[in-house]
């Protein structure tokens, strides 16, 4: 558990506290709620890359497979000895297109 301290002006202080906003189990559903958002919007901002990119909508099966050798190569990688896998062509163009950011 983390604790923090804040400096708010007293009438936004006083107003949150009535309004019950500065409870522990409030301010931590306004932070998760936050968060989602951000969450959100960073996933749009990709999207838009990929969009501006030209690269072609992957049909259901296209991302099937993709997950699977994403999953496969997990695998490969955790067993003890293993070689280090290939990386699937949708984790690369993610990376590319994202620069790392996602």
């Amino acid at each position: 558990m983390t604790r923090i301290q804040i400096d708010l002006p007293d009438a936004t202080a006083q107003a949150a506290s009535k309004a019950g906003l500065l409870t522990p189990q409030a301010l931590a559903g306004l932070l998760n709620d936050a968060l989602r958002r951000e969450a959100g919007r960073k996933l749009l901002a990709a999207a838009t890359r990929v969009h501006d990119a030209g690269i072609e909508p992957m049909s259901d099966e296209e991302i099937v497979a993709e997950v699977k050798a994403v999953r496969q190569a997990r695998r490969s990688t955790e067993a003890p000895g293993s070689a280090e896998a290939p990386g699937s062509g949708l984790a690369k163009m993610i990376r590319t297109i994202a620069g790392n950011a996602i």
